[in-house]
């Protein structure tokens, strides 16, 4: 069998290499016209040096979601049993994540709590906040967006433990230029309630 020439293997390999980009990074196909991300609307103390004793830090943990809400694609409910999603919108990431570094970026600033991230825990937990993020999208029966925060409050080593739920809203047209701005109006004032909740 008669070796390929250089010129033919670099070519051959050109091509490997842009069908795993196609592949793996969306290829030829449209990006989305707006990635979307959470800010805190608390204002930003800028530099913070805190200490905190024994369980008295506070451990943000991502919340659990359903299954419409693993994806970086904004739900809309169009009826009870009817899904879909907002055109051209999409989250630079996943909304459990968003949302936990917004609850924690909101408390760090709001309050004097020591807020750690859960791969922080080994040090001292704390106070532990977990929950169910079960509503982050549009809602197109009302033309608002809906943000449903079931948390829970535990202390190390789960002595206490308290539950709350947290809903906001905010009117959208279901565009991408008013649905991604309205997720964050109302995600900051569930988050900004859940500081409040926590205290310190």
């Amino acid at each position: 069998m008669k070796p390929l020439s250089p010129k033919l293997v670099t070519f051959a390999l050109a091509l490997v290499l842009s069908g795993c980009a196609g592949g793996l990074l969306g290829g030829g196909g449209k990006p989305p016209a707006y990635l979307f991300t959470l800010t805190s609307d608390a204002p930003d103390p800028g530099t913070i040096v805190r200490t905190a004793g024994a369980g008295q830090a506070i451990t943000i943990a991502v919340p659990v979601v359903p299954k419409e809400l693993r994806t970086v694609r904004v739900p809309v409910q169009v009826s009870p049993t009817v899904m879909q999603y907002v055109p051209n919108l999409q989250w630079v990431d996943t909304p459990d994540h968003l949302f936990k570094t917004l609850v924690a970026e909101t408390v760090r600033r709001t309050t004097s709590r020591v807020v750690l991230d859960p791969s922080e825990t080994s040090l001292d937990p704390g106070q532990v906040v977990t929950g169910q993020l079960q509503h982050f999208g549009y809602d197109a029966q009302t033309g608002q967006v809906v943000v449903q925060y079931d948390a829970a409050l535990s202390t190390a080593g789960a002595n206490q433990v308290q539950t709350r739920r947290f809903t906001a809203t905010a009117p959208a047209d279901g565009s991408e230029t008013t649905v991604g701005p309205a997720l964050n109006r109302a995600a900051n004032q569930v988050a900004l309630e859940v500081a409040k909740w926590i205290g310190g």
